[in-house]
């Protein structure tokens, strides 16, 4: 009886201290924010890529797995990022978000913010416990990924960093 006790204690212990050391999803939404809002106003980076219709900059690791019209399929070791771009919209051009969400209204976070001129937005959709599905959009700019929760932040200040720095030929 007395090992059953310990062992169910340890247990419960063990939960406890793992859930406290696991961000929880508000704290990644609200840290994925903050990140996607502040790398929004920040100076673009050089391009280090271009296509036909764009220039663009990717992150170390980051490269171009396949190119289609208006899309790149992008890879950073295992994880696939979505890049789309509307070369018919300007700066400040709200329609890629909105397209966004009316393809799935039910986002836990969705936030946008302006700065010089420029319209930026963050959606997050919880997929389950430890997935999400994050989208970081700047004008006719979008990025897309599932990513883990523990990763939001991260992944949101990486993806705002390629799409805005995207440039129209």
């Amino acid at each position: 009886m007395k090992k059953i006790s310990i062992t169910a204690l340890l247990m419960i212990c063990s939960v406890l201290f793992l859930s406290a050391c696991s961000a929880s999803f508000q704290e990644e939404q609200k840290a994925a924010k903050k990140a996607a809002e502040t790398a929004f106003t920040q100076k673009p980076k050089d391009a280090n890529n271009e296509n036909e219709e764009i220039d663009y900059y990717l992150p170390f690791g980051v490269e171009v797995e396949e190119e289609s019209p208006n899309n790149l399929i992008l890879k950073n070791g295992s994880k696939t990022y979505i890049l789309f771009y509307n070369q018919n919209e300007g700066k400040g051009s709200k329609v890629v978000y909105e397209s966004a969400k009316l393809q799935n209204e039910s986002y836990e976070v969705d936030e946008s913010f302006q700065y010089d001129g420029r319209f930026g937005f963050i959606l997050i959709k919880k997929l389950d416990d430890d997935r999400s599905e994050l989208i970081v959009g700047a004008d006719g700019v979008k990025i897309t990924t599932e990513t883990k929760t523990s990763s939001l932040k991260a992944d949101a200040s990486l993806m705002i960093d390629i799409v805005n720095s995207v440039q129209i030929k």
